[in-house]
């Protein structure tokens, strides 16, 4: 299986309300120094709306800037009716909604 493929798998697997890192993601995939690889591989998402890119945040909960699919308003839109929480500054609470995946695709 492929890198972004892999990707795809791991990111796919995030529930609602819950966000991961890209280097959460890139760990995922086994290859932990990939972070810049997962956020290319997201933004070619084939499936936009099955993949849910939107719920992958840098490690600060800081959203893509240049999400693909709407922009930065988008991907917080996407992930408030998803219930996931933001601070005051405006990153996602990675406290409480980190999702705590383990296990390797």
């Amino acid at each position: 299986m492929g890198f972004y493929q892999k990707v795809y798998d791991s990111v796919m697997k995030i529930p609602a309300g819950k966000v991961a890192s890209y280097s959460q993601i890139a760990m995922l995939c086994g290859n932990p120094r990939a972070a810049r690889a997962v956020g290319y591989a997201l933004h070619k998402n084939p499936l936009p709306g099955v993949i849910p890119c939107h719920r992958v945040v840098n490690q600060f909960g800081r959203l893509a800037p240049a999400f693909a699919f709407g922009g930065e308003e988008r991907q917080r839109c996407l992930l408030i009716n998803e219930g996931v929480v933001f601070t005051k500054d405006g990153f996602v609470d990675m406290e409480r909604c980190r999702w705590n995946e383990t296990h390797k695709t």
